[in-house]
C-alpha cells in the first residue's frame, strides 16, 4: 500500500498516512463540466438563437455574462477556498451550476436564459479555481506538472467535446435537454467530489494589508506566468471564434475550418500531461516552456498571416495546440511552488482571472485588426502579442523557485 502524505495544517502536507495515491478524477471531472458547460451551451444556443427568441444582440449579451461573471468572482471564490478550504467551495459551485442549468431547461425566453448562464458562470466562478487550489494542496510538489496537465486536458477535452456534443444533442432532442445533461453531470461531480476527495484543512492565514496584496500581484513569480498563461488563453479564444472567419474569407469550407479549431483542443489535450511530466522530470524548465509555447503561438498566427489556406490552418492548429500545452501546466505547476499554501486558493483564482482577460483580448486583437484593414493583418497583430508574450516569458527562471511568503 502506498505511504502518502495526509493534508493538514502548516503546508501542503503533513503527518504520513498509509493510503493510496490522491483521489483526483473527481477534479478532472469538474475541470470538464466547466469547458463543456461554457463551450457547449455556447455552441449550442448559438445556432439555435432564433428558435429560442434570441437576436443577435441578445445573443452576444448571452454568451458574455458566462465570462462576466467568472471575471468578477473568480479571485472572490479563490481566497474563499483559502478561508474554509476547496472542497466546500466546488461542491458548492457545482450545485449552484446544476441548479442554474435546471433553470435552462424550464425556463424560456432572453430573461431566464440569460439567468441561467449568468448562474452557470458564477458556479464555475467557485469550482473552477477551487479545484485548481486542490489539485496543488493534494499532490506531492515534485508531480505538480504530471496532475496539472492531467486537469488542464481534462478541461480540453471539455472545451473539444462541448461543441460537437452539443450540437449532436440539440440535432437529436433541444437545448433544454443539453441543460438537463449538464444538471445531472454537475450534481455527479458534486457528490463525487464531497465523496471522494479528502477534505483539505484551511491553513492559518497571516492577515494581508493592501501593501502586501499590491506587492504580491505585481511580484514576478506571480505576473510572468499569469502573463504568459494569457497570451496561451487569448490564442484559443482568437483561434477558436477567428479560424471559421478567415475560412469564410478565403473560400474554406465551414466544417473545415472546425475541424481545424477541434484539432487545436485535442492537441491540447493530448500534449499537456506529457508536458507536465517532462516538467516534473527536469526536462522541461519553466522558462524553457513560456519561451517554447509562446513562440510556437507566434508562429501560428504567423502561418495563417502569411498564407491562409486549408493547409496553414490546420498547422497553425497543431502549433498553437502544442504551444498552449507546453506553457499551460509548467506555469501553473510554477504558481503553485512559489505561493504559500495558504493563498492558493487566491493565486489560482487571479490567474484565471488573467486567462479570462486574455480569452477576452485575443479575438478583440484579431478582429480589431482584421476588420480595419483585413484579417490575415489581425492574425499578424497577435503574432506581435505572441512574441512579446515570449519576451516576457524569457525571464522566467529556468527552474520553480522556492515560495515566497509575502
Amino acid at each position: 500500500m502506498a505511504v502518502r502524505p495526509r493534508v493538514g495544517q502548516g503546508g501542503h502536507v503533513t503527518a504520513l498516512s498509509t493510503t493510496t495515491p490522491p483521489r483526483l478524477a473527481p477534479l478532472y471531472a469538474a475541470g470538464f463540466v466547466t469547458a463543456f458547460g461554457a463551450n457547449g451551451i455556447a455552441a449550442a444556443v448559438g445556432g439555435e438563437h432564433l428558435e429560442l427568441g434570441l437576436t443577435l444582440a441578445w445573443l452576444g449579451l448571452f454568451l458574455a455574462l458566462y465570462d462576466v461573471a467568472e471575471l468578477v468572482l473568480k479571485p472572490v471564490f479563490g481566497a474563499l477556498s483559502d478561508r474554509i478550504g476547496p472542497r466546500p467551495v466546488i461542491v458548492g459551485g457545482l450545485i449552484v451550476f446544476a441548479a442554474a442549468s435546471l433553470i435552462g431547461v424550464f425556463g424560456t425566453g432572453p430573461f431566464w436564459l440569460g439567468l441561467a448562464r449568468l448562474l452557470q458562470g458564477a458556479g464555475a466562478s467557485a469550482f473552477s479555481p477551487a479545484s485548481s487550489a486542490a489539485v496543488a494542496r493534494l499532490v506531492p510538489a515534485q508531480r505538480r506538472g504530471t496532475y496539472f496537465g492531467r486537469y488542464g486536458s481534462w478541461k480540453g477535452l471539455g472545451y473539444a467535446g462541448g461543441p460537437v456534443i452539443g450540437a449532436l444533442v440539440v440535432q437529436f432532442g433541444s437545448t433544454q435537454w443539453l441543460f438537463g445533461i449538464l444538471v445531472v453531470m454537475a450534481l455527479v461531480t458534486a457528490v463525487a467530489v464531497f465523496v471522494a476527495v479528502e477534505p483539505i484543512v484551511p491553513l492559518p492565514r497571516q492577515r494581508a494589508t493592501l501593501a502586501v496584496m499590491v506587492r504580491a500581484a505585481t511580484d514576478r513569480q506571480f505576473l510572468i506566468p499569469v502573463v504568459v498563461l494569457a497570451v496561451g488563453s487569448a490564442a484559443i479564444g482568437a483561434l477558436t471564434g477567428m479560424l471559421p472567419a478567415l475560412g469564410t474569407d478565403v473560400g474554406i469550407p465551414l466544417l473545415v475550418s472546425t475541424l481545424a479549431v477541434a484539432v487545436l483542443a485535442v492537441t491540447s489535450s493530448l500534449v499537456q500531461p506529457v508536458a507536465g511530466r517532462l516538467h516534473d522530470a527536469g526536462r522541461l524548465g519553466t522558462g524553457v516552456a513560456g519561451v517554447a509555447g509562446t513562440a510556437a503561438v507566434a508562429a501560428a498566427f504567423l502561418v495563417v498571416a502569411v498564407a491562409p489556406s486549408a493547409v496553414a490552418v490546420f498547422i497553425a492548429a497543431l502549433l498553437a495546440g502544442a504551444g498552449v500545452a507546453t506553457l499551460t501546466p509548467v506555469a501553473f505547476a510554477h504558481l503553485a511552488g512559489t505561493t504559500p499554501p495558504d493563498r492558493l486558493g487566491r493565486t489560482m483564482g487571479s490567474a484565471e482571472l488573467g486567462r479570462e482577460t486574455g480569452d477576452a483580448v485575443g479575438p478583440l486583437v484579431v478582429g480589431g485588426v482584421g476588420s480595419a484593414i483585413g484579417l490575415p493583418f489581425g492574425f499578424a497583430a497577435f503574432a506581435v502579442v505572441a512574441l512579446v508574450g515570449t519576451l516576457v516569458a524569457s525571464r522566467l527562471p529556468s527552474e520553480t523557485a522556492p515560495q515566497q511568503d509575502a
